[in-house]
């Protein structure tokens, strides 16, 4: 069977991982799928530099989302989708990071399958991976952690209203485990809820003192990696004017990215939370 990117083959989908930002970490089957598109229905923190990719032809469609703000709920963007692939058209739909992570890629991919039409994925580096290797941050490590969770700092809207949905509890999500000694968790989509985010993890159990980083704006421009402790993630977020696109990274391999000096300030912060 032919690869669905032979030119040849026109009314199809290519569901394009555009990485974390820096059009540098694009790769190169992403840019083939590129340059092939008549339709290129692209997020918003997309680098124009990215767009560029495509032929200056190609209709370009920004179905950029805002927390509880969406241009075009997700059911519409599958069927802008739709109707340009059975128009004829080579569909390119450019996400950010990863489709497949916390990118609602699966989404896509079910509603396209499910219209009778191809779709091919094409997978990019994901947030948490170019963030956490941009600040030095190993998310395992041999000695450090052999675990590694990602998990979504926001719940899936449980009413629907005119802004666009009302968020559940945090409370329902279950993260027992996934923090403290020897793990790693990766909270995407956090920033907002930086301040309940560490409640819960500590009244789950986790050490008040446990390492954190929020990396802010990995791999774009004034990107930035601030770490703390656990007890001051929420007061840290808000100190210090953090802004999505962010992530947060726990664990003991937070240390691990910086020198001497910055393990010398966490231990003296942890020494107030003991």
């Amino acid at each position: 069977m032919a690869s669905l990117l032979d030119p040849a083959a026109r009314g199809r989908v290519i569901l394009v991982g555009a990485g974390p930002g820096d059009p540098g970490l694009l790769t190169i089957k992403a840019v083939d799928a590129l340059r092939q598109a008549d339709v290129v229905v692209h997020d918003g923190l997309i680098d124009p530099a990215v767009l560029d990719h495509a032929p200056a032809h190609a209709q370009r469609i920004s179905v950029a989302k805002q927390r509880a703000r969406h241009t075009l709920p997700q059911e519409a963007i599958n069927a802008l989708i739709i109707a340009h692939v059975r128009a004829g058209s080579i569909v390119v739909r450019l996400k950010g990071g990863d489709p497949f992570v916390f990118g609602r890629g699966g989404e896509e991919v079910e509603a396209v399958r499910a219209a009778g039409l191809p779709v091919e994925v094409i997978p990019g580096v994901s947030a948490a991976l170019g963030g956490a290797a941009e600040a030095m941050l190993p998310l395992t490590h041999r000695d450090w952690s052999s675990a590694v969770s990602f998990v979504a700092g926001q719940c899936k809207p449980v009413l629907s209203d005119a802004a666009g949905g009302v968020e559940g509890g945090l409370s329902e999500q279950d993260w027992s485990g996934l923090a403290g000694k020897g793990r790693t968790l990766v909270i995407y989509m956090g920033v907002a809820n930086a301040a309940a985010i560490a409640d819960k993890l500590m009244a789950d159990g986790v050490d008040p003192g446990l390492p954190v980083a929020v990396i802010e704006k990995a791999t774009l421009p004034g990107h930035r990696a601030i770490r703390t402790l656990l007890a001051d993630l929420g007061d840290m977020v808000a100190r210090e004017k953090v802004q999505s696109p962010a992530i947060i990274v726990a664990g003991e391999v937070v240390l691990l990215s910086d020198a001497e000096n910055r393990l010398q300030t966490l231990a003296k912060q942890a020494e107030s939370f003991a």
